[in-house]
């Protein structure tokens, strides 16, 4: 499988998908942090590709996504964006709104 394959698949796989620096628990840098902590107010789950872990990914994903920075949040296989764009959302409630319905739509595609 190729960078861009598994790219793929972890995109299609998981409906909400923050591909960051560090860990949810642990971020390595203000930008990932922020944006978790405001994915995490959503009271969600998501799904994590530390890039630190991953060079192959970190240096694939910006080409992929024509998206040159980290953090980048995808939701139902789009990018949503970076730090900026999350944080913006999350103060209009707009992101907590696409967060709970991937989520239930997630549950719901489950539950067949």
């Amino acid at each position: 499988m190729s960078v861009v394959d598994v790219i793929k698949e972890q995109i299609e796989s998981n409906p909400i998908l923050l591909y960051m620096k560090g860990t949810p628990r642990f971020p390595q840098c203000g930008f990932s942090s922020r944006a978790t902590e405001a994915l995490m107010a959503c009271g969600e789950r998501f799904a994590f590709v530390n890039i630190l872990e991953h060079p192959d990914i970190r240096a694939e994903l910006p080409k992929y996504a024509n998206w040159p920075t980290f953090p980048q949040l995808w939701v139902n296989g789009e990018l949503v964006g970076g730090c900026d764009i999350i944080c913006e959302m999350a103060a209009t409630g707009e992101l907590e709104t696409l967060i709970k319905a991937a989520a239930a739509a997630a549950g719901e595609a489950g539950a067949e």
